[in-house]
Protein backbone atom coordinates (compact mmCIF):
# COMPACT_ATOMS: atom_id res chain seq x y z
CA UNK A 1 0.00 0.00 0.00
CA UNK A 2 1.38 2.98 -0.61
CA UNK A 3 -0.83 6.83 0.05
CA UNK A 4 0.29 10.21 -0.22
CA UNK A 5 -1.75 12.89 0.93
CA UNK A 6 -1.01 16.82 0.32
CA UNK A 7 -1.40 20.61 0.48
CA UNK A 8 0.03 23.92 0.42
CA UNK A 9 0.54 25.96 3.21
CA UNK A 10 0.83 29.38 3.55
CA UNK A 11 3.39 29.82 6.47
CA UNK A 12 6.53 29.42 6.83
CA UNK A 13 7.94 26.22 6.55
CA UNK A 14 9.64 26.08 9.88
CA UNK A 15 6.59 26.98 11.83
CA UNK A 16 4.59 24.10 9.83
CA UNK A 17 7.69 21.34 10.15
CA UNK A 18 7.73 22.32 14.23
CA UNK A 19 3.82 22.01 14.84
CA UNK A 20 3.22 18.91 12.82
CA UNK A 21 6.51 17.47 14.91
CA UNK A 22 4.64 18.26 18.07
CA UNK A 23 2.16 15.34 19.40
CA UNK A 24 0.99 17.04 22.04
CA UNK A 25 -0.63 19.78 20.12
CA UNK A 26 -2.44 17.26 18.00
CA UNK A 27 -5.78 16.87 20.00
CA UNK A 28 -5.74 20.53 20.58
CA UNK A 29 -6.12 21.46 17.05
CA UNK A 30 -7.23 17.77 15.03
CA UNK A 31 -10.98 17.59 16.35
CA UNK A 32 -10.60 13.90 14.82
CA UNK A 33 -7.25 12.76 17.09
CA UNK A 34 -8.50 11.97 20.40
CA UNK A 35 -5.48 11.45 22.31
CA UNK A 36 -1.70 11.29 21.95
CA UNK A 37 0.46 9.34 24.89
CA UNK A 38 3.71 9.47 25.27
CA UNK A 39 5.49 6.32 26.30
CA UNK A 40 9.12 7.62 25.66
CA UNK A 41 10.04 11.01 25.05
CA UNK A 42 13.57 12.58 23.75
CA UNK A 43 14.37 15.39 21.85
CA UNK A 44 13.89 13.76 18.12
CA UNK A 45 12.65 10.46 18.89
CA UNK A 46 9.09 9.18 20.98
CA UNK A 47 7.31 6.58 21.10
CA UNK A 48 3.17 7.40 20.84
CA UNK A 49 0.25 5.59 21.78
CA UNK A 50 -2.09 7.94 18.61
CA UNK A 51 -6.17 7.71 18.94
CA UNK A 52 -8.10 9.11 15.88
CA UNK A 53 -11.64 8.70 14.92
CA UNK A 54 -12.66 8.24 11.26
CA UNK A 55 -16.96 8.69 11.08
CA UNK A 56 -17.17 8.02 14.84
CA UNK A 57 -14.92 4.92 14.62
CA UNK A 58 -12.43 5.03 16.88
CA UNK A 59 -8.90 3.63 16.17
CA UNK A 60 -5.86 4.10 18.05
CA UNK A 61 -2.06 2.14 16.93
CA UNK A 62 1.58 2.75 18.25
CA UNK A 63 4.15 4.40 16.87
CA UNK A 64 7.47 5.30 16.68
CA UNK A 65 8.17 9.47 15.81
CA UNK A 66 11.79 10.34 14.33
CA UNK A 67 11.95 14.00 14.06
CA UNK A 68 14.63 14.83 11.58
CA UNK A 69 15.12 18.58 11.31
CA UNK A 70 18.32 18.24 9.46
CA UNK A 71 16.37 17.21 6.44
CA UNK A 72 13.36 19.04 7.75
CA UNK A 73 11.30 15.61 7.71
CA UNK A 74 9.18 13.77 10.32
CA UNK A 75 9.14 9.87 10.26
CA UNK A 76 6.66 7.15 12.03
CA UNK A 77 6.89 3.32 12.54
CA UNK A 78 4.05 1.57 13.21
CA UNK A 79 4.75 -0.58 16.15
CA UNK A 80 1.75 -2.45 16.83
CA UNK A 81 -1.91 -3.06 15.39
CA UNK A 82 -2.95 -3.66 11.89
CA UNK A 83 -0.86 -0.94 10.65
CA UNK A 84 2.33 -2.78 12.49
CA UNK A 85 5.31 -1.91 9.72
CA UNK A 86 3.77 0.65 8.07
CA UNK A 87 6.23 3.73 7.53
CA UNK A 88 4.67 7.00 7.42
CA UNK A 89 7.54 10.23 6.16
CA UNK A 90 5.95 13.84 6.28
CA UNK A 91 8.11 15.99 4.12
CA UNK A 92 8.01 19.64 3.79
CA UNK A 93 9.01 21.62 0.61
CA UNK A 94 9.06 25.22 -0.86
CA UNK A 95 6.73 25.10 -3.56
CA UNK A 96 5.41 27.88 -5.59
CA UNK A 97 2.49 30.18 -3.27
CA UNK A 98 3.76 28.33 -0.43
CA UNK A 99 4.70 25.13 1.38
CA UNK A 100 4.51 21.74 0.04
CA UNK A 101 3.26 19.35 3.11
CA UNK A 102 3.04 15.43 2.07
CA UNK A 103 2.48 12.55 4.28
CA UNK A 104 3.99 8.93 2.37
CA UNK A 105 2.21 5.66 3.85
CA UNK A 106 3.82 2.99 3.20
CA UNK A 107 3.33 -0.71 4.33
CA UNK A 108 3.39 -3.80 2.72
CA UNK A 109 0.77 -6.21 4.05
CA UNK A 110 1.08 -8.96 6.02
CA UNK A 111 -0.75 -11.49 4.37
CA UNK A 112 -0.88 -10.77 0.31
CA UNK A 113 -4.13 -12.42 0.06
CA UNK A 114 -5.82 -10.05 1.61
CA UNK A 115 -3.70 -6.92 0.49
CA UNK A 116 -6.60 -5.73 -1.99
CA UNK A 117 -9.79 -5.72 0.73
CA UNK A 118 -7.26 -3.99 3.58
CA UNK A 119 -5.44 -1.27 0.57
CA UNK A 120 -9.61 -0.29 0.29
CA UNK A 121 -10.83 -0.55 4.65
CA UNK A 122 -6.45 0.39 6.36
CA UNK A 123 -5.32 2.67 2.96
CA UNK A 124 -8.60 4.52 1.64
CA UNK A 125 -11.04 4.45 4.43
CA UNK A 126 -9.32 5.00 7.14
CA UNK A 127 -5.72 6.50 6.32
CA UNK A 128 -6.06 8.70 3.25
CA UNK A 129 -9.20 10.16 5.16
CA UNK A 130 -7.65 11.02 8.52
CA UNK A 131 -4.46 12.21 6.46
CA UNK A 132 -6.74 14.65 4.60
CA UNK A 133 -8.17 15.87 7.60
CA UNK A 134 -4.92 16.34 9.54
CA UNK A 135 -3.77 18.17 6.72
CA UNK A 136 -6.63 20.59 6.43
CA UNK A 137 -6.94 20.98 9.93
CA UNK A 138 -3.04 21.99 10.34
CA UNK A 139 -3.29 24.05 7.41
CA UNK A 140 -5.93 26.26 9.05
CA UNK A 141 -4.01 26.43 12.70
CA UNK A 142 -0.53 27.34 11.20
CA UNK A 143 -1.81 29.62 8.45
CA UNK A 144 -4.03 31.59 11.74
CA UNK A 145 -1.10 31.36 13.66
CA UNK A 146 0.76 32.92 10.15
CA UNK A 147 -1.50 35.59 9.99
CA UNK A 148 -1.23 36.59 13.85
CA UNK A 149 2.41 36.95 13.54
CA UNK A 150 2.21 39.16 10.26
CA UNK A 151 -0.21 41.66 11.11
Amino acid sequence: MHKINSIIMHAPKMLIFETAANLELWPEILPHYRYVCYLERGPSRNIVVMAATRSGIPISWTSEQVIDRECVEIHFHHLKAFTKGMHVVWTFRDAPGGVLVEIMHDLAFRVNLLAPIADKIIGDFFIHNIASKTLGCMKAYVEARANKVAT
